[in-house]
């Protein structure tokens, strides 16, 4: 048995503690499966948004002419050279991310399928290890459904979609979550033409209006098949035959050279022999945690998607940063608070949202007031003739706190982040309303929206 101070099984979110704690003098031990760099890196953030940049350029200029540009209407992407590019990028930065950790003195990179053997000892590559702390950052992949006939057919996931180079002239997506919608936009702007499956609604974690906003934009470049199940998939060397059924049993066949899968993700858990272990999984096989992230095995640790609280790189950031903290640099028995933890969706048109939803505020049944300004009401989004997108804040009506806000439109994620940045600090509408805004910029919205707050407090 060979001893370690931690290890950490996962090179994504794990980076966050690996060399940060061999800095600090801990034997540290580091497996990785895969390539290093997780699925952000690998397959899921940075190729991804690589590719959805040259998307909407090509979605921009399409819709040059309401600004008054002469453009040409039919722009193309260099599909094979763009993928090959993105999976260049990426294959580089992730083998340049071995080296700094193999020549740490405090550090072995270990590559292979880690398990464990028992609690605290984990087997790999024939060796056995063994740590006082071992962390898991193992993420997640893609659910396949069970579909009758899809097994066995070259249908792509997030992986396969990121790396293929061939652009196909149709695609069918089997889902309508940000993965799926994402990886669409992609490739309907590229030139495919793009059906999706949508078993219920189009993004629907999102907030009631955003989810309505977003249909009315995202159907006008992609065709959806709502309230449809998939019945069965052929594929006959070509082209797949997908059969779907809608809720009045009424059947229809769609055909497409691709297909792609998005219907959600299912943890890297069931690979870990964690039978072998006490850590306890919920049913859908992450790994519950406490307010230290700390497993049911004392000194078992699991980070990132795993652990089913998020499902964000930039969770996982913060997951690793607060370890490193109370674990190790300033040892303490503060509990992990994510405080407002803020996402966004990547298609077009964007989306951005924090905290809570409209319905999940009825449904607790808080007091509160909406405010609300489109873009087109700005100057900035009359430059752009917008013709869609809005902010939306939701103010506490008794203390004026900042309870959620959603954003659809051009650079909802980056607009979203003043808003962020005042819930850390407990801010509220007051807050919002007495600060100057740059004229003529987007951020007016968010000023505008908060305006109409104001004006809804009042009435009452």
């Amino acid at each position: 048995m060979e001893s370690f101070d931690i290890i950490i099984i996962g090179s994504g979110g794990g980076t966050k503690i690996a060399r940060p704690a061999a800095d600090l003098g801990f034997k540290v031990a580091m497996i990785e499966k895969e390539a290093m760099g997780g699925t952000c890196l690998n397959r899921g953030c940075i190729p991804s948004k690589m590719v959805i940049h040259p998307a909407d350029q090509i979605h921009h200029i399409k819709h040059s002419p309401k600004i008054n540009i002469d453009a040409d209407l039919n722009p193309q992407i260099r599909f094979k050279e763009m993928i090959e590019r993105v999976t260049g990028t990426v294959d580089n930065i992730s083998e340049g991310l071995a080296p700094p950790y193999e020549a740490h003195p405090d550090i072995e990179l270990i590559f292979g399928e880690a398990t464990f053997s028992g609690n605290h000892s984990i087997s790999v590559n024939g060796r056995e290890l063994s740590a006082e702390r071992i962390f898991i950052a193992v993420g997640t992949r893609p659910q396949i459904p069970n579909i009758p006939g899809l097994e066995g057919t070259p249908y792509m996931t997030n992986r396969e979609a990121l790396r293929n180079t061939e652009l196909p002239p149709r695609m069918i997506v089997i889902g309508a979550g940000y993965i799926g919608c994402e990886l669409g936009h992609a490739y309907s702007s590229a030139g495919t033409d793009v059906h999706f499956i949508v078993r219920s609604e189009l993004i629907r974690r999102e907030d009631r209006e955003i989810k309505a906003e977003f249909k009315k934009v995202f159907s006008e470049n992609n065709t959806l098949h709502e309230g449809y199940d998939v019945e069965q998939v052929e594929y006959d060397g070509s082209v797949f035959s997908v059969q779907i059924r809608n809720k009045d049993g009424a059947f229809q066949t769609l055909e497409a050279e691709a297909l792609l899968v998005a219907t959600g993700i299912v943890p890297n858990t069931d690979f870990l022999g964690l039978e072998n272990t006490d850590i306890q999984l919920d049913d859908h096989g992450f790994i519950p945690v406490d307010g230290q992230l700390q497993s049911s095995v004392p000194g078992v640790y699991a980070m990132g998607d795993c652990n089913g609280n998020y499902f964000f790189r930039h969770t996982v950031n913060w997951e690793g940063e607060f370890l490193m903290r109370v674990l190790f640099e300033d040892p303490s028995d503060e509990t992990i608070d994510y405080g407002a933890v803020p996402h966004a969706v990547f298609t077009y048109p964007q989306v951005a949202g924090v905290g809570k939803t409209e319905d999940e505020l009825i449904a607790d049944g808080a007091d509160y007031v909406r405010g609300f300004c489109r873009y087109e009401n700005t100057a900035m989004g009359m430059a752009r003739q917008a013709d869609h997108g809005f902010v939306k804040i939701l103010i506490g009506r008794k203390d004026k706190t900042i309870l959620g806000a959603h954003i659809i439109g051009d650079e909802a994620s980056n607009m979203l982040h003043m808003i962020v940045a005042l819930m850390y600090k407990n801010g509220t509408l007051d807050d919002l309303l007495n600060m100057i805004y740059i004229h003529p910029a987007l951020p007016e919205a968010v000023r505008d929206a908060a305006r109409d707050a104001r004006d809804q407090l009042k009435i009452a």
